[in-house]
């Protein structure tokens, strides 16, 4: 696929959007951007919830594709996750679908398998074809997201590269980070792999970088021409003597979700 010229970013407040905003134009692209809030230093951004179906219409308007990071990151009541993050990705798809935007590179997340054992010892990394798990409403919100994006590839053409973020920050802050972390300049490369990639038709990829402990199969991703080049390792060293291994028996350990299986951060909004 020729490279976008103009990409349309949804939640370019957010914290993945706001770095996102910083790197994806060392890549070629003009950026539109789109949030409920307000992002003071681009005047020519839209602000406007996921809910305003014409807003929508307007934001989409004449792009080339669309990196969707809008909407609820964290748990929250069922009736928020559904407004935010299911309809408002339903209302995202069916502007694109009319607008003919080609293609949607859709903010998953590894929740939607949240519940998956996390790979032991030898065990084999975990495929992107694993059975969804979802560990909270909003990893079912994920769940969603991805089978939507298969129903508009088959039914309209309409192309999506599904990421499975793990986290995405300056550093790891944990020791369950050390396997699912994706530095920032690594997703931007992910990013700018699923938007340029030829003939992806409906792709589920894991995002993270390439993690000494790493537990998921990043194939996929790499096929896209994904090529990561960092790693988590030299932060282990001080995350360990800080927090300790993680605990097989810990139920908060044990899974690929980590704490969103016991006690997930609630979304403050």
């Amino acid at each position: 696929m020729p490279a976008p010229r103009t990409v349309l970013l949804t939640g370019a407040a957010g914290g993945l959007g706001t770095l996102m905003r910083g790197l994806l134009p060392g890549h070629g692209y003009t950026l539109r951007l789109f949030d409920l809030r307000p992002i003071e230093d681009a005047p020519e951004a839209i602000t406007a919830d996921l809910s305003d179906k014409d807003a929508l219409r307007e934001a989409v308007r004449g792009v080339d594709a669309i990196v969707h990071l809008a909407g609820i990151s964290l748990e929250a009541p069922f009736e928020k996750i559904l407004k935010s993050n299911i309809e408002g990705t339903y209302n995202l798809y069916e502007a694109a679908r009319e607008e003919g935007v080609p293609r949607i590179v859709l903010a998953s997340s590894n929740h939607a398998v949240g519940f998956t054992p996390r790979p032991r010892g030898d065990d084999p990394l975990i495929p992107v074809d694993t059975p969804r798990r979802p560990d909270t409403f909003y990893g079912l919100s994920k769940s969603f997201g991805e089978d939507l994006a298969q129903l508009y590839w088959d039914k309209h053409g309409l192309e999506t590269v599904s990421v499975r973020i793990g986290s995405c920050f300056p550093e790891p802050t944990s020791v369950r980070m050390l396997s699912v972390w994706m530095s920032p300049a690594d997703g931007a490369r992910l990013f700018h792999a699923a938007l340029t990639a030829e003939g992806v038709g409906h792709t589920v990829v894991y995002g993270s970088s390439a993690n000494t402990r790493l537990w998921w199969d990043l194939s996929s991703a790499r096929a896209l021409g994904y090529e990561p080049r960092d790693d988590s390792e030299p932060y282990a060293a001080e995350l360990i003597a800080e927090h300790g291994e993680l605990e097989d028996g810990n139920p908060a350990h044990a899974c690929l979700g980590g704490h969103f299986v016991t006690d997930p951060p609630i979304w403050p909004y």
